[in-house]
Formats: structure tokens, C-alpha cells, sequence
């Protein structure tokens, strides 16, 4: 399966006689399957006229755990395995599903946040297990290890690079209705006051920024971080997670594009 320059499978990228410069790991912001297409559509038009051929790897519902210990850690190791010397780029998208899900969200938030005065408070304090911080360390130990097998697979010239999402409305819409919403119920379980309904949402992306940008000090020459928040407004949202395709294109033009243009990618 394939759209233009983009491939969602090996053997078909072989039957029309490319090869991947770049791999894109990642979760539905990279998956998404209905028209218009995910962002990585927009990705791969921007880096074509430099004759970039992106063969993507992972899922829709993929977490950071599952690219280097999970189901989809042999696809990632092997294509390191066949291609990472002639990689130009690897681009990544994950941590968003590891706290998207009432069963992924509900944990971390207090009992009762009723008398909540900021998105802070709603959050369980502390390191065990379970909470706000040790899913934030699990992630980044994830990413990290992710990143070790990249740069042990490839060359020097072979950049790695992270986004972050972008602040999401619990709007309580899924992709096929309020049944399968993945952040306003757990609020709603939670008592969250509405008016820090989305003040949550971006105390988790502020949190998973803070994350990606430690990482990218392993090497930040070649460790890159798209800062992708505050570009959407809600009307750009198709459901709670995943934007409309003007809006995947807006994340692409307006913040992806100068920095593929910087590395000489695009």
C-alpha cells in the first residue's frame, strides 16, 4: 500500500523498485487510514522533490514501548537491519497512546477533582507506578532505546526526528463516535471541572515535550524535535486525537517543513 512516496509495507515499495531514505515509526498520527490521510501523507510530499521514497512502520494504537519491545519491534529492527546505512532520516511519532484510552488516562488522575484549581492538581502525585511520572519515565526509557538502536544503525548523517503532537479538545469524539472518545471520559470519571478539561490535555503534551527535549541532548546534531503545539485551534480537530487533513497539513507546512528545509530534506 502506498501513497505517492509513501509506503505502509515492504513488499510493495519492493515491487516498484524503491528504497527507503527515510522510515517513519510511528502511531496513527502516522497510520491514520481515512481520506486525506495521516500526516506523514503531508510529510512525504514535502521531502519528494528531493526524491525521498518513506516507508512507514508501527500502527494506529502503537505506544512508545511496542517500537523496541513490542509488536512491532522486529519490523523496526530489521529495517535498521536492511536500510540503516542508506537512511536519510528517521522520523518518529509515539507517547500519545500511552495515556490516550480511559484505560491509559483514568489511572493517572486523582479520585475526585472536584476542587481542582489547575490542570496540575488532577494528576496523582509521586512516582509509583501508575502515575503521571513513572508513564513519562517509561516513555522516554522507550524513546531512548528506540533512538540507541537508531543511531547504532545508521550513519552520522542520518537525523532523527520527534514531534510532539499538538494541545487536543476533549471533545468526547472518536473517530467512529462518543463510544470511542479516549480523553473527555476519563475527565468526566475523574470529576474534572470542565473549564481544566483541555488544561489537562496540555499539561501531558507540556510533560511529554519536556521529555522528547531532554532526549534530543543524546545528540543534537542529529536528534531533532518538532515543537507542533499551539498550531491547531479546535475547528481543526476531527475527533479527540487526530486532526482533520487541513489540519495534519497546517502541522506539516507551518512546522515540520522549515526544519526538513534546514536538514535538507525538503
Amino acid at each position: 500500500m502506498n501513497f505517492e512516496n509513501v509506503y505502509w509495507d515492504w513488499p510493495s515499495m519492493q515491487n516498484d523498485s524503491h528504497y527507503p531514505s527515510i522510515l517513519a515509526i510511528g502511531d496513527s498520527w502516522f497510520w491514520y487510514p481515512f481520506p486525506g490521510g495521516s500526516l506523514v501523507n503531508q510529510l512525504g510530499r514535502l521531502v519528494a522533490k528531493k526524491e525521498h521514497y518513506v516507508l512507514a512502520l508501527g500502527n494506529n494504537g502503537a505506544e512508545a514501548f511496542d517500537y523496541v519491545y513490542g509488536k512491532y519491534s522486529k519490523s523496526v529492527k530489521t529495517a535498521l537491519s536492511h536500510h540503516g546505512s542508506a537512511l536519510s532520516s528517521v522520523f518518529i511519532s509515539g507517547g500519545g497512546n500511552d495515556f490516550a484510552g480511559f484505560n491509559d488516562l483514568r489511572p493517572l488522575l486523582n479520585d475526585d477533582c472536584t476542587k481542582a484549581k489547575k490542570a496540575a492538581d488532577c494528576f496523582k502525585p509521586g512516582d509509583d507506578e501508575r502515575t503521571l511520572n513513572w508513564l513519562m519515565r517509561k516513555t522516554s526509557d522507550s524513546y531512548r532505546a528506540l533512538i540507541g538502536q537508531v543511531l547504532a544503525s545508521t550513519t552520522t548523517k542520518t537525523t532523527i526526528v520527534m514531534h510532539n503532537y499538538d494541545y487536543a479538545f476533549p471533545s468526547g469524539k472518536g473517530v467512529f463516535g462518543s463510544k470511542g472518545a479516549w480523553l473527555k471520559p476519563a475527565l468526566i470519571d475523574a470529576k474534572v471541572p470542565d473549564k481544566l478539561h483541555h488544561e489537562c490535555i496540555k499539561h501531558l503534551i507540556n510533560r511529554i515535550t519536556s521529555e522528547l527535549e531532554e532526549l534530543t541532548k543524546i545528540d543534537k546534531a542529529r536528534i531533532i524535535l518538532v515543537d507542533s503545539t499551539d498550531t491547531l485551534v479546535e475547528g481543526d480537530w476531527a475527533n479527540e486525537l487526530h486532526p482533520k487533513p487541513s489540519g495534519f497539513k497546517k502541522i506539516a507546512v507551518q512546522k515540520w517543513r522549515p526544519i526538513l528545509e534546514k536538514i535538507g530534506l525538503a
